[in-house]
């Protein structure tokens, strides 16, 4: 009897181990999500000035060829799913609100649809040389395919592979974000010279992010493929 309260003592211990491991490691998950919800909030908000022709335009963006009007049309759109993507991975708002999630979810579509196309025309006209050219090029394709394919995996009904997809979009979106962050940190930190440091960015700003977003699609899979978008978007679909 005492080996038996024994053994149940320590299966108890391990479970609320288990379960108090599982709380911190979703609480660490919330933050990080929150910094990028935030992140992506403030460059978006900030990148909207274009729409209304307020605050300076960095030297290498009105050196593009394409600068008018496909920095507007791109600002505005890239914006917008910046805005809108933190949203969609939120598993509350997708269960309660699947008609918020839906809308939402067409209106990132849309602007990354949108800002993929505006990127390759600035892409070419970019003053920086071909390499920077080249990366912003790759991108835009990249982020318009990926998202191509999270909206027909939905269409279709194959829930879990549009989550994974969607993270990959989602992935090359935040690379407005790191575009920010790397820039200054390379050119006024480390004192690289800008167009050096611009055209290694212009790669460096999203391949990292989607190799980020490849490990964590490996990394916790059965999260992904919970089936929990709710039963009005199921129908809906």
């Amino acid at each position: 009897m005492a080996a038996f309260f024994s053994l149940r003592s320590s299966m108890m211990n391990s479970a609320y181990r288990s379960q108090a491991s599982t709380t911190v490691k979703s609480r660490r998950s919330s933050y990080a999500w929150g910094v990028l919800a935030v992140l992506s909030g403030a460059v978006a908000l900030v990148s909207y000035r274009y729409l209304f022709d307020r605050g300076p335009v960095p030297p290498g963006v009105a050196a593009n060829r394409h600068v008018h009007p496909w920095l507007i049309v791109h600002a505005t759109s890239a914006a917008t799913a910046l805005l809108c993507g933190p949203f969609q991975f939120v598993r509350r708002l997708r269960l309660r609100h699947p008609g918020w999630h839906r809308a939402t979810g067409r209106v990132y579509v849309a602007g990354c649809m949108v800002g993929g196309v505006s990127a390759l025309f600035l892409a070419a006209g970019i003053s920086t040389g071909p390499v920077a050219g080249a990366g912003f090029g790759a991108l835009g394709i990249a982020w318009m395919a990926t998202t191509a394919i999270a909206l027909r995996k939905v269409l279709t009904g194959r829930l879990a592979e549009h989550r994974h997809w969607m993270m990959r979009s989602f992935a090359l979106t935040l690379s407005a974000v790191t575009l920010r962050l790397y820039l200054p940190f390379s050119t006024f930190i480390l004192g690289i010279e800008f167009v050096l440091a611009y055209r290694a960015i212009a790669w460096l700003c999203w391949l990292p992010n989607l190799l980020a977003a490849e490990w964590l699609i490996r990394a916790s899979p059965s999260v992904l493929e919970r089936d929990d978008v709710g039963p009005d978007f199921k129908r809906s679909e």
